[in-house]
């Protein structure tokens, strides 16, 4: 994704690109692709914030790139699930050729709502754990898409490698997110070989956000994972932050954009990109989402946030500014 103030960084720190997790296959019957055939798609993207802006629009410049005609039906729940459900009944009743789910939530809303097209989601952390799909190589039903699994241990990692004395992490999110409980999990396992002690708030709604901080006491840092509604409220969290002098690491870029100190994240234009490219293998060639894999990203970027590091008082170690390049 673009990152756009002037100190923050980015590089490529993995040479592979986005890869499935097994061969996709299937005779389905969707329509054969061929010059000046158009599609109707709806997209229900959950809440407007960086990272899921950026998977929207990878996932249309992949048709875009293929010269293919889509009329895209583009809503925004605005972080509301109740919202997303509305959508996503909406959906069920229009005549579309396919729908997209961005986030979580919504691809839960989504999959209770349409059985009779293709859905594809974005943006989901544990599809399985999410009981979106049967399992991540054979989906079943009519869904499947991309999961953006952050590299945790290696997170964790680059925080120790700027905060290191760091021993108890703090981290605040959402109640109702499926992906960000998995999340939580996976940090909590992570963090013990590395003797770091968790400790966690959660919130029902952004304005939640700066008395969960608060409630965290005295933490070394933060650890902000792909949670929809804490990103989408990154500045309360990132305010704490700065004037308790607490160093913010995050998950994804679009996070250190809005204040974090730095991350070692996925591009998620690249992963909207990949799910576009998926979305057109059913519809040209008549793929079978039920047995189509879900895909995951292994290509990585740092990024970091000169400025945010000076406002929450520590360095970035030159090693890490050495591994990335100016964007």
């Amino acid at each position: 994704m673009a990152v756009s103030p002037s100190k923050i960084l980015g590089g490529m720190v993995a040479a592979c690109a986005l890869v499935l997790t097994g061969c996709a296959g299937g005779d389905g019957d969707g329509g054969a692709g061929g010059d000046g055939e158009s599609y109707t798609i709806g997209i229900n993207q959950l809440v407007q914030h960086p990272a899921l802006d950026a998977a929207t629009a990878g996932f249309k410049a992949a048709f875009e790139d293929a010269g293919v005609e889509v009329e895209f039906d583009e809503k925004n729940a605005n972080g509301e699930q109740g919202t997303a459900l509305t959508i996503a009944q909406g959906f069920a009743g229009d005549d579309l050729d396919l729908a997209l789910a961005v986030a979580t939530p919504a691809a839960q809303a989504m999959a209770q709502n349409i059985r009779d097209f293709p859905l594809l989601f974005t943006a989901v952390t544990d599809p399985v754990e999410a009981q979106l799909v049967d399992s991540m190589e054979e989906p079943g039903a009519n869904i499947t898409g991309t999961s953006d699994a952050a590299p945790i241990s290696d997170q964790l990692e680059l925080l120790k490698e700027i905060v290191p004395d760091a021993e108890k992490i703090g981290i605040v999110y959402a109640s109702g997110e499926v992906n960000s409980q998995v999340q939580v999990d996976q940090v909590e396992e992570a963090a013990g070989p590395m003797d770091l002690e968790v400790v966690t708030q959660t919130v029902t709604s952004v304005n939640e956000i700066q008395q969960a901080v608060n409630a965290l006491g005295d933490v070394d840092a933060i650890y902000v994972p792909t949670d929809n509604m804490v990103v989408a409220g990154i500045a309360s969290l990132v305010q704490v932050a700065e004037d308790r002098q607490i160093p913010v690491i995050a998950a994804e870029a679009g996070t250190v954009e809005g204040g974090a100190v730095a991350t070692l994240g996925i591009d998620y234009e690249a992963l909207g990109r990949q799910t576009g490219e998926m979305a057109l293998r059913i519809l040209r060639d008549g793929e079978d989402p039920a047995s189509m894999p879900v895909e995951t990203a292994t290509e990585f970027t740092y990024v970091v946030n000169e400025d945010a590091a000076e406002r929450q008082g520590v360095t970035i170690p030159q090693e890490i500014l050495d591994q990335a390049e100016q964007p």
